[in-house]
C-alpha cells in the first residue's frame, strides 16, 4: 500500500514539474515566427487555394487524355418497335439488354488544352508566391510586435527604477523629518513625487501587458494558454554600422520577393489564356470508338431466341470514326473569352508596374528611415550618457540640500525620457535594419538567428 502510495506522489510530482516547464517556456523571436508560420489560420487557408490551382492543373493536364466510359441499359417496350433480329416490326412486348464501351479522344483544338496547362502551371506558381506573400507579412508582423514588447517592457523597467530611486529618496527624507533636519513640506512633495512614479509605472506595466496579450492574439494561441516572451539582454543587441543604397537593395528585392514573381506569373499565365481562347476559333479534330453488344427476347412469344450468352457474343459489335467541328458562329461566347483574357493580361501589366513603384517607394523609404534612425541613435546615446551624468550630479545636490523636489523631479523625469528615447531609437534602427535586410534576401530565417 505504501509503495502504491509513492508511486502515485511520484507521477504527480512528475506531472506537475512538466505543467510547470511548459507554463513557464519563454518564447524567443524566432519561437514566435515558427508557431505562428505552421499554425495560422489564414496561411492555412491560402495553402488551400495553393492546392487548388494544383487540382486545375492536374485537370488540364487529364483533359488531353482519352476518355474510357462503360454504360448498360435494360428496358421493356410495349405497342411497336423494331424486332433487331429480324428488323422488322413487332407489337408485342420484349424485353432489351445492351452494354457498351466509348472511348474519345480530342486528336487538335487549336492547342487549347497545351495553352490551358501552361496558364495553370504560371496560375500554380503564382499561388506558390501568394502563399510566401501572406507568410511574410505575418512574420514581419509579429517582429514588429516582437519588439513592441521589447519596448514596452523596457519602458517598464526604466519606470520601476525610477519608482525605486523615489521611493529611495522618500525614505532618506523621512528620515531627516523625523530627525528635524528637514521641513514637513518636503516629505510631502517626495510623496507626492512617489505616488506619481507609481502611476507611471502602473502605466507601463498595463501597457506591456496589452503589447503581449496582442502577440498572442497574433500567435492565435488556445485560450488559458500562459504565455511570455525571452527577454534579451538590449545591450547586446548589434546594430550594423552601415549604409543602404535604395537601387541596389531594390534590384536585390526585385529579383527575390514573391510580392512581384506573383503578378509576374499571372502574366504569363494570362498570356496562355488568350492563346487558349483563340484555340476555340480552330476547328477541332476528335477520334473516337466504341465496343457494343446487347440481348432481345420477347416476353409472351413461345419461340425460341437464342440464349443470353450467345446473343451477347453474336451481337458484339466495333465501331470506329472521326469527327470534324468547324466554330462558324458561337453567340460571342469565344470573342468575348479572348477579350476577357486580354482584358486579364493588360491588368496584370498594370499592377506589376504598380507593385514595382510601390516596392521602390518602401524600399527607398525605408533606406532613408534607417540611414536617419542610425543618425537618430547615436544622438540619444549621447543624450542618454549625458543626462546620466547631470542626473548624478544633480542627486547628490538634492541630498545635501542645495536643490529642492522640483528641481530634483525634473531631472529625474529628464533622465526617463532620455532612457526611454535611447530604448526607442535602438529598438526601430534594429527593426529598419531588419526590414531591409529581408528585402534583400526574401528570407526570414537567417535574420531571425542573428
Amino acid at each position: 500500500m505504501m509503495r502504491r502510495i509513492l508511486i502515485i506522489i511520484s507521477l504527480l510530482l512528475i506531472i506537475n514539474v512538466t505543467k510547470t516547464t511548459a507554463q513557464d517556456k519563454k518564447w524567443t523571436l524566432e519561437d514566435c515566427v515558427s508557431y505562428a508560420v505552421s499554425n495560422n489560420i489564414g496561411l492555412q487557408r491560402q495553402r488551400l487555394q495553393t492546392e487548388i490551382e494544383q487540382v486545375n492543373l492536374l485537370k488540364s493536364k487529364m483533359d488531353i487524355l482519352p476518355s474510357l466510359n462503360f454504360g448498360t441499359d435494360a428496358s421493356i417496350q410495349y405497342g411497336r418497335s423494331i424486332d433487331p433480329i429480324s428488323n422488322g416490326v413487332t407489337f408485342l412486348q420484349n424485353f432489351r439488354n445492351g452494354y457498351q464501351l466509348t472511348s474519345n479522344i480530342r486528336l487538335f483544338n487549336g492547342f487549347t488544352a497545351l495553352n490551358t496547362i501552361s496558364a495553370n502551371k504560371f496560375m500554380l506558381k503564382a499561388g506558390l508566391e501568394t502563399e510566401k506573400i501572406a507568410r511574410n507579412t505575418l512574420v514581419v508582423d509579429i517582429m514588429g510586435q516582437y519588439y513592441m514588447v521589447l519596448y514596452t517592457r523596457g519602458l517598464e523597467r526604466a519606470s520601476k527604477m525610477q519608482l525605486d530611486l523615489s521611493e529611495k529618496q522618500l525614505f532618506r527624507i523621512v528620515k531627516m523629518v523625523e530627525t528635524g533636519r528637514e521641513p514637513l513640506s518636503k516629505q510631502y512633495e517626495m510623496e507626492s513625487r512617489v505616488s506619481a512614479d507609481k502611476l507611471a509605472f502602473t502605466v507601463a506595466q498595463n501597457t506591456a501587458s496589452q503589447a503581449i496579450t496582442t502577440l498572442k492574439q497574433m500567435l492565435q494561441l488556445a485560450p488559458g494558454t500562459a504565455f511570455d516572451i525571452f527577454m534579451p539582454d538590449l545591450n547586446t543587441l548589434l546594430l550594423r554600422d552601415t549604409s543602404y543604397s535604395t537601387d541596389s537593395v531594390y534590384n536585390l528585392a526585385s529579383q527575390v520577393l514573391p510580392r512581384l514573381k506573383e503578378i509576374e506569373f499571372e502574366l504569363r499565365a494570362s498570356k496562355n489564356q488568350i492563346a487558349a481562347a483563340r484555340g476555340s476559333l480552330a476547328p477541332s479534330l476528335s477520334l473516337g470508338g466504341q465496343l457494343f453488344t446487347g440481348y432481345y427476347t420477347l416476353l409472351n412469344d413461345t419461340s425460341t431466341h437464342s440464349t443470353y450468352s450467345q446473343q451477347m457474343k453474336n451481337n458484339f459489335g466495333q465501331a470506329v470514326g472521326l469527327s470534324l467541328n468547324i466554330p462558324i458562329f458561337n453567340n460571342y461566347s469565344t470573342a468575348r473569352s479572348i477579350k476577357l483574357a486580354k482584358i486579364r493580361k493588360n491588368d496584370a501589366e498594370l499592377r506589376l508596374q504598380q507593385e514595382k513603384n510601390n516596392l521602390y517607394t518602401d524600399i527607398e523609404n525605408a533606406c532613408l528611415n534607417f540611414n536617419r534612425g542610425k543618425d537618430e541613435y547615436a544622438a540619444a546615446v549621447a543624450n542618454f550618457e549625458f543626462n546620466k551624468k547631470s542626473f548624478s550630479a544633480m542627486e547628490k545636490k538634492f541630498e545635501s540640500g542645495l536643490i529642492d523636489v522640483t528641481d530634483y523631479s525634473a531631472s529625474k523625469t529628464t533622465l526617463f525620457t532620455a532612457e526611454t528615447e535611447a530604448l526607442r531609437t535602438k529598438l526601430q534602427y534594429l527593426i529598419r535594419s531588419l526590414t531591409i535586410q529581408f528585402y534583400s534576401t526574401g528570407e526570414y530565417e537567417t535574420i531571425l538567428k542573428q
